[in-house]
């Protein structure tokens, strides 16, 4: 049984969405996920789907990519801490990056973010994450 009512997976590499998909369906962590090529469509695929807080809808898990057009994975972050809270209530952000975040570590700091992965994604590192952040 899915333990997530919802997923978003923010990424502009249509290569890496497919293989995350995947991995996500294969894990069986939820039955809907969303998909966003970058930081401005996630944003308002937050703002249609958590307008209410619990809608069915609005993910409880953000998987998002740091280096993307328009609005990148920073960007989004900052633009995502001022959504009202009861938008952002329960919703846990992980930044699923292949590339260093050494550079950006001061940029990410204070922002609404709850852990980095690194790529590619897998079943185990789902499981863990599930197992840390959502417990059965």
């Amino acid at each position: 049984m899915p333990r997530l009512t919802s997923v978003l997976l923010v990424d502009d590499d249509e290569t890496a969405n497919f293989l995350n998909k995947i991995v996500i369906e294969r894990a069986g962590v939820t039955e809907h996920l969303l998909v966003a090529e970058d930081g401005a469509q996630a944003l308002r695929a937050l703002a249609t789907t958590c307008q209410v807080p619990g809608q069915a809808q609005c993910p409880e898990l953000i998987l998002l990519d740091l280096n993307m057009p328009v609005l990148n994975g920073i960007e989004f972050l900052q633009a995502y801490q001022h959504l009202p809270a009861t938008q952002r209530q329960g919703i846990v952000v992980m930044l699923l990056t292949s590339a260093s975040v050494e550079r950006d570590l001061d940029q990410l700091r204070g922002l609404p973010l709850d852990g980095i992965l690194e790529k590619p994604l897998t079943v185990t590192k789902l499981q863990q994450l599930l197992d840390e952040y959502f417990p059965a």
